[in-house]
């Protein structure tokens, strides 16, 4: 999971698309960008949409498409806006500020898998 500049919450990498980018090309450049990682297509799996409280604009909303990837080199570097990169585990929860996106339903799919 990955903490922005200027913020104490920690979240899943990504981001806005742009312009007529499909989801799949989003998730992939966004991680090239914030964490230095290049993915193949056949390495990104969609998981679905989610909407949650959005974690550093009060009152307001995230909606995000959400992705599984698959790495093969496991070494990432911070870039870009992120300040900081941490793997998170389950004893995490209860010490570490995590968006609600992230508890509600991505971390326990992630853990969880079907």
């Amino acid at each position: 999971m990955v903490r922005k500049h200027g913020t104490r919450t920690f979240m899943q990498p990504g981001g806005k698309p742009e312009p007529g980018e499909r989801a799949v090309d989003t998730i992939r450049r966004e991680l090239a960008e914030e964490l230095e990682l290049d993915l193949a297509e056949e390495d990104v799996e969609y998981l679905g949409a989610f909407e949650s409280a959005a974690a550093n604009e009060p009152g307001h909303r995230v909606r995000a498409d959400a992705f599984r990837v698959r790495v093969i080199d496991p070494a990432v570097t911070c870039a870009a806006e992120i300040a900081e990169l941490r793997w998170i585990g389950p004893a995490d929860l209860d010490t570490v500020p995590i968006a609600p996106l992230s508890t509600e339903f991505l971390l326990p799919m992630a853990w969880n898998p079907a």
